[in-house]
């Protein structure tokens, strides 16, 4: 399934992505903020495109006038949160440092969450960052997301530390209410 926004292409993983992805990937800026490693070779970038981006609903964030992925985003089911309610989901994203500040990744994240609410039937979504995340958290702020929770000691299973993650939520109802403004 691919989808489509203004200036985005949200996509399958593909193997061949692993070069342009092992590109972005060993920027030590990029991974470690967002609790993955840094990627040490495109084979590296190849075996996480066939392990945890080829799972459903992961999606490689491609800029239409480059024709390439320039991050991922995806939805996590169930969220990861102590108690998730019934349908309830969390997304995860990162973008390439070229491309920060260019408002992607929040177009990339309204399209997921039209995703989620509009064809999934979700009831809740999700979002998290790591304690200095700024980016991360100022993208969830122009989605709408709330600030839920502040989980301390969290264990950060791919990078083998712990942290003190916050979490922000965005209901079904506060979603629309939103479509409804932007529409006016």
């Amino acid at each position: 399934m691919t989808l489509e926004t203004k200036r985005l292409l949200l996509r399958p993983w593909r193997e061949a992505d692993a070069p342009i992805l092992f590109t972005y990937a060993r920027d030590p800026r990029v991974g470690p903020a967002a609790g993955w490693p840094v990627h040490t070779s495109v084979e590296n970038s190849r075996e996480v495109i066939r392990g945890l981006l080829s799972g459903p609903e992961n999606y490689a964030v491609v800029l239409k006038e480059r024709g390439e992925p320039v991050g991922s985003i995806g939805i996590i089911r169930p969220p990861r949160v102590r108690e998730p309610g019934k349908n309830e989901a969390e997304l995860g994203y990162w973008i390439a440092v070229p491309f920060w500040g260019r408002g992607l990744i929040p177009e990339a994240v309204r399209e997921m969450l039209r995703r989620c609410f509009a064809e999934l039937g979700c009831e809740a979504v999700w979002c998290g960052y790591y304690d200095g995340n700024e980016k991360s958290r100022r993208v969830q702020e122009k989605c709408g997301f709330r600030y839920d929770h502040t989980e301390e000691n969290q264990l950060c299973e791919l990078l083998g530390e712990t942290r003190t993650e916050h979490f922000t939520r965005l209901t079904r109802a506060d979603w629309l209410s939103r479509q409804e403004k932007e529409t006016e």
